[in-house]
């Protein structure tokens, strides 16, 4: 077995059985693709890398094909590796890949010119209908060379998806890994949430007791970070609304932020999603803040807090669909489902996923996943799975 069979689908399932043609072109960019192959096959994916003569300057044959498992290619020979791989054949592959890719090789795509391996690879699948995708790496005067310009424009309009680039310091480079990876995913994954609106309000809140001091909770947020990014890989249109958190949020995701309870509420107002999914640990109480900054070395201090109201309640009449979480600790199994059930028939919640605190840990969770009619569902696993999970029960609810 090829070292890199022991990558596939580590970190996730989103592009099993997937074959991805990796076309690399003769940006410094080129150094990343090792990496970026082995997290396509790290979430299932195969990869057949495709070299241009001055990507194999940057680097080696036998760099990618360590990294891939599978022989690069990096002339068309009697093999007409071309055709076989995104021609109108059987069993050809689900997409072309150009990261990075140079301005030269973005205008001769665009005129069909294919005097390499990678610009071949692109006549052909343009031209049998595989999907291509363009991660753009270049000093940023060549990206935005008015001919250039136009070329990306023509490319697009025939249904070419650039990602990227982040111009920082007048270049324009090439999308980061994640990036990359993630908008893979969304084009040639299974696309059940395509068309869907779905709103993730994740984070802890903090209200304040003066100008310097909160009260908040030990809430990390990376529930609802992974919520969303699964989300967002199913191709829905995907919103993430977050408080205070202690996990990086992928760069591709539609962010705002909101601190309090009532910074909150100002924002469902404007709920538009059909779906809301709400792992936010927010709060139950709140003091009334203090001007200023309270002394502090003066003994005792106390606080009187005043209930705060129900984000659920008030996101219920604005969407089809409402997903709630309900942690609680140190109770029974039993009694975790009761109190489930109770929030949820109260709000009402059309899901609500349960769990004991004293459950959660660095390698995953134990929660109850409770649906119409108190019908329970027992997970186990680790948190990027249980997002995968209650992402399947809204859909089996939806459809």
């Amino acid at each position: 077995m090829h070292p890199s069979e022991a990558l596939r689908g580590t970190r996730s399932k989103v592009l099993e059985g997937k074959r991805i043609v990796l076309g690399i072109t003769g940006s410094i960019a080129a150094v990343e693709c090792f990496e970026l192959a082995r997290e396509l096959i790290r979430h299932g994916a195969q990869v057949h890398a495709v070299l241009s003569e001055d990507a194999a300057k940057l680097v080696t044959p036998w760099t990618m094909e360590f990294a891939t498992g599978n022989p690069v290619i990096e002339v068309i020979d009697g093999k007409v590796q071309h055709v076989s791989l995104l021609g109108d054949v059987p069993d050809r592959a689900d997409l072309l890949l150009i990261a990075p890719c140079t301005a030269n090789t973005i205008s001769k795509v665009a005129c069909g010119i294919d005097d390499t391996a990678v610009t071949t690879m692109a006549t052909t699948a343009l031209g049998s209908g595989v999907p291509v995708m363009i991660a753009p790496a270049m000093h940023l005067s060549m990206y935005q060379n008015p001919m250039v310009r136009r070329n990306v424009e023509a490319l697009a309009k025939i249904g070419v998806e650039f990602i990227g680039p982040r111009v920082q310091d007048k270049k324009a480079k090439v999308a980061g890994t994640e990036e990359i990876v993630a908008s893979v995913a969304r084009r040639i994954g299974k696309g059940d949430y395509r068309g869907k609106k779905v709103l993730i309000i994740a984070g802890s809140s903090e209200e304040p007791i003066d100008e310097m001091r909160v009260i908040t909770n030990r809430g990390t947020g990376e529930t609802g970070v992974l919520m969303a990014q699964a989300a967002f890989l199913r191709g829905a249109e995907v919103e993430l609304w977050m408080g205070r958190c202690l996990v990086p949020i992928p760069a591709h995701l539609h962010v705002k932020r909101f601190s309090s309870v009532g910074e909150l509420l100002t924002l469902v107002r404007k709920v538009e999603q059909d779906i809301a999914i709400v792992p936010a640990a927010l709060g139950d109480y709140a003091p009334e803040k203090a001007k200023g900054k309270i002394p502090s070395g003066k003994g005792e201090l106390v606080l009187r807090l005043g209930p705060l109201p129900k984000v659920l309640d008030a996101l219920r009449p604005k969407v089809k669909v409402l997903v709630g979480f309900k942690a609680e600790h140190g109770v029974g199994e039993g009694e975790l489902a009761s109190r489930a059930k109770a929030r949820a028939a109260s709000v009402p919640l059309d899901i609500v996923v349960a769990n004991d605190l004293k459950d959660v840990g660095a390698e995953g969770t134990k929660v109850l996943i409770i649906g119409p009619g108190g019908k329970a569902l027992r997970f186990k696993g680790k948190k990027a799975e249980l997002a995968e999970k209650v992402l399947d029960e809204i859909l089996a609810l939806i459809n």
